[in-house]
């Protein structure tokens, strides 16, 4: 099976069988989408949902909004053969890692929520909010995904060390 890891301001989209779509993510979430007739799937993954209206965005930074992340990800499945009308949704992420930074994975959750709504898209599995970090794997050919949640945070204050083995080219959170 061939992986593809996307980071934050990146998506993928795939039509063909055995690709695996991962990510990791904290406050930032994640959006799959599937077409189920024509097989074809995708992920993205956004830092916000969307910048203040004072704020000058660069077009280098727009793939980062997830306002601008959704169009750039239901566009590529379009042009892969998808139908707008047809995709449905798996939702991950926006937790609210580090308590001093308010709640940004709230909000970020929020406006993934309210963007499936107000475009129709039928959210087949959400797993938003919370405290804990997220893997997410999607098959974007069969839409079916897995989400493995890390449990044990590290205090935000704590001066530990941390040391990310690295697992054929995999990071692994302990």
């Amino acid at each position: 099976m061939r992986r593809v890891s996307i980071v934050q301001g990146e998506n993928a989209v795939v039509a063909e069988p055995d690709v695996v779509v991962s990510t990791l993510l904290g406050s930032c979430v994640a959006a799959c989408l599937y077409d189920p007739v024509a097989r074809v799937g995708g992920m993205n993954h956004f830092l916000l949902g969307e910048p203040n209206a004072d704020h000058r965005v660069s077009a280098s930074d727009m793939s980062r909004y997830g306002v601008h992340a959704m169009e750039l990800l239901i566009n590529g499945m379009m042009a892969r053969g998808a139908v707008r009308s047809r995709l449905q949704a798996h939702l991950y992420g926006g937790a609210n890692i580090i308590s001093g930074l308010g709640a940004i994975g709230s909000s970020n959750a929020a406006f993934a929520r309210r963007f499936m709504e107000d475009e129709g898209i039928a959210i087949g599995h959400c797993d938003l909010g919370g405290t804990s970090a997220r893997k997410v794997e999607f098959l974007p050919h069969e839409g079916r995904s897995r989400c493995t949640k890390v449990t044990e945070r590290v205090p935000e204050r704590a001066a530990v060390p941390v040391h990310l083995p690295v697992n054929d080219g995999e990071l692994e959170l302990f």
